[in-house]
Parts: C-alpha cells; structure tokens; sequence
C-alpha cells in the first residue's frame, strides 16, 4: 500500500512538472482516426517532463483470464514463468518461450528518464521477495494436442536477455543482447548442453536502451533478419550511438556475414514473413514526448534498403523538430509506413493467421501484441488485436481480439509476442502475467498428431 501511495504522488508531481499533457484533453481525441493507413497526425506539442500515466502490474487472481470475444475460448497454457516475451512453435509442435530481464547497467543521463524508469519499475509489481531466475528459454510440449502442456523443460539458462528465437536444420537460433547464438538442436530434444557458436555480433552495450532482438527466417532457409531498437528517443544521445541501430539486418546463416537491410525504425519487432507473399512484416514502436497522440506505431512491411524516418521525420515526411542537425535529403526519402496502430501502444509481437484453426474471420491477417502505452494520459493498447488482410495487404480496421488485461489503473498483464501453435490455436507470452495464454476456437476438434 505504502509504495502504491509513493507511486500515486510521483504520477502527481510529474503532472505538475509538465508543461504540457496531464490537462492536455487527450481523452477527447478519437485513437481510432489514428488506425489504418492515414492516421490523423496532430500538431506536436514539446515537453519538459513526458506525459506519464502507468498501470500498477497486480497479476491474475486465481480463475481470472483475458477477454475474448464469442466464438473463442481463452485457457492458461503456462504458468509460473518468469517475464515471458517471445514464443514460437517448434516443426513438431514444441513450443518455446523466452523468459527475459532488460540488461543491468542501462545509463540513464537524463533527468527526466530517471524519473521515467522509476516510477515503471514501481508500477511493475512482482509481490516483493527476491527476484526469481529469468533469462532462460523453456520448451512447452502438448503430447496429445489436447491444448494442455504435459511437459515442461528448460533448455537454456543464463542468457544475456535473450529474445528472438529461431530453429532450422538442426539449429537452435537465439538472438541475446548482444549477438545471435547457435546452438544444436533437434525438435524433441529436452535438454541443450552444447555451447553455442556466436554467429553473428550485434549492436549492444553500454547503453542498449531497446535492448530486445527478435529474429526471422527468410522463406528459403538462407537468411537470419535480426531487429535492433534505437538508442534514445529521438537521437538525443547523439547520433554516434546509433550506429547499426535503429535497424532490420540481414545475416548470412551459414558464413554469419551480416548487412542493414532497412534503416530508419526507431524499436522493430515482430518480425514474421508473410506465408503467401514470402514478404518481412515488423511492428514498430514510434517516439515518444511529442504529446499523447504522437506518434502512431505502426505494422509495416519491409523494403530491402528502405529507409523509415528514424530520427529526423515519422509517418513519412513528417519532420520532427527536436532532431538536429536536420537532414532533409533523409526526410525525403523515408517511406511511409503501410499501416498505423495509434499512439504509445508499444506494439512488440506479431503473427500471421493463414495456417490456424480459428474463426473463419480471423484466419487471413496478422494479431499483434500491444503491450501498452506509458507516454499518454489515458491507457492506449494493453491487448491483442487483429488486421485483416487481403492480397497480402491489410485491409480493414484492426479489431481488438484479447482484452481485459486492464482493469482500471492496475494491469493484470501486458501481451508481447504472439505466435500459431501446433493446433492452430493463438498463444500470447504475458510478461507482466507470467503466463502464456491459449486462445482457440470455441468447440474446435483437435488435430491429429503429426
């Protein structure tokens, strides 16, 4: 109670250190003219102290579940874990999810970060008593196909936060803080003693304020596609620590010899290939502290050498102000994102539904996992939604899907990443839950085991 007081008074003071937001009416702005290809962009407003308003973490109670919509079930697949990001389903239908802490030591030189990080960590719950082992990945096995885990494995511990994770031919791709690690693996397998190979550096420390990489595999086996988050907001820190960052890289799996392949995306993740088209997707989180309703995160597809704003504009040629020195030869090139998801919803997970068994509905686009906005005076995200597609495109309102995650100024959870399991089923890696949900079409038969 004590440290929920604490948490009210510091929202409270830094509502009167700002100068603008707190009173800024964002409540009246419709977020749905924010969604879809053409989002209202209003004007930015600058800010001394960032707009702030979090959601205390407070966890499940006992039978409490997200909200799904008629038509779904929505069933605990694991839990227990310890801040579960990423999952991914394995060829025999093995499930993997990635446990993971933000790297120690993060430098924070500015004033109104420390205060930022603070009051986060406040409102990131945990019920007290020293912190429980994470950085590991765990293998969930469903023997039956019953949507129940049956088995339950850790396979590696004492990563330095990892994130991504991919399996080809007879490899366990991981991609950590600060590299992309190889290690031996066949589906099945409970255990990986071996020690990795390091296939490929990428950018870290000292800083490394996004710190989380995911990976993608390209349609033909031969390219890892490793995503790297900016260093600041708005390349405060200066331009030199983003060296390599902001970016989407493309690695040779076999020689490891790595390149950009699209710059310009200030925290990518989410990277999923689109099973027909065989193009890369990303879901991107946008700056921050241009005001409640700027900028709009985004789902995009990704343009070999294209370039997407990062520092200097957003949503295309919109110019961001606080960027010097200003680079109009960038702003002109930057591509415009296909599609927008409204501000500070911190979109880190995406799926495509081509290959599942649920609803008729809902089985031609991509879910995406909102973890929730922290930039804003009203909460925006904090579920999973859905875009349908059409050609390969997206086409239509996203719909939200999982809810509930949210109940009031308190969070039961915060969806990541998000992924198609061995049934066809939606599961979604809960970090603030501790728990990966299963979401499945109500009645649905089970399928035979492969």
């Amino acid at each position: 109670m004590a440290d929920r007081l604490r948490l009210h008074h510091v929202l409270a003071g830094t509502c009167l250190l700002a100068l603008s937001g707190c009173n800024d009416g964002n409540g009246n702005f419709d977020i749905s003219s924010q969604i879809g290809p053409d989002p209202v962009l209003p004007e930015p407003s600058a800010e001394l102290m960032p707009d702030l308003k979090i959601a205390e973490v407070v966890g499940w109670q006992e039978g409490q579940t997200p909200t799904v919509p008629q038509g779904f079930t929505v069933t605990a697949y694991a839990k227990d874990l310890v801040n579960p990001r990423m999952v991914r389903t394995l060829p025999n239908g093995d499930v993997l999810v990635v446990q993971s802490r933000a790297p120690e030591g993060k430098p924070l030189p500015r004033p109104k970060d420390v205060i930022r990080e603070w009051v986060m960590s406040m409102a990131k719950g945990g019920g007290g008593g020293p912190p429980k082992e994470s950085n590991l990945i765990t293998l969930l096995r469903d023997t039956n196909r019953d949507g129940k885990v049956d088995e339950r494995h850790d396979l590696l511990k004492g990563l330095n936060s990892p994130f991504g994770v991919v399996w080809h031919e007879g490899t366990l791709y991981v991609a950590a803080a600060d590299a992309i690690l190889a290690y031996p693996y066949q589906p099945g397998e409970t255990t990986i003693t071996a020690e990795p190979k390091v296939l490929a550096p990428l950018p870290g420390g000292p800083i490394n304020h996004h710190w989380t990489k995911d990976l993608a595999l390209s349609p033909d086996g031969r390219f890892l596609y490793a995503s790297v988050g900016s260093n600041s907001n708005a390349g405060e820190r200066g331009l030199e620590a983003e060296k390599g960052r902001a970016a989407i890289w493309q690695v040779d799996r076999v020689t490891g010899m790595a390149r950009l392949y699209a710059s310009g995306l200030r925290n990518p993740n989410g990277l999923t290939f689109h099973p027909e088209t065989g193009v890369l997707w990303t879901v991107v989180n946008e700056r921050d502290e241009l005001g409640p309703n700027l900028v709009p995160d985004y789902l995009t597809s990704v343009q070999e050498n294209g370039f997407y704003g990062w520092p200097w504009s957003y949503f295309g040629n919109h110019v961001d102000e606080r960027v010097h020195p200003p680079r109009p030869d960038m702003v002109q090139k930057a591509i415009k994102p296909d599609y927008a998801l409204s501000s500070h919803v911190a979109a880190l997970g995406l799926t495509f539904s081509i290959n599942s068994s649920l609803p008729e509905q809902y089985r031609r686009g991509a879910f995406i996992g909102e973890h929730g906005s922290w930039n804003r005076n009203a909460f925006n995200g904090y579920k999973v939604v859905y875009v349908p597609f059409e050609n390969g495109r997206p086409a239509g309102k996203a719909q939200d899907v999982v809810t509930g995650f949210l109940d009031g100024d308190q969070a039961r959870g915060r969806p990541v990443g998000v992924a198609i399991d061995g049934t066809g089923a939606l599961l979604i890696a809960d970090d603030a839950g501790n728990t990966v949900w299963r979401v499945a079409a109500a009645g649905a038969p089970i399928p035979q085991s492969q």
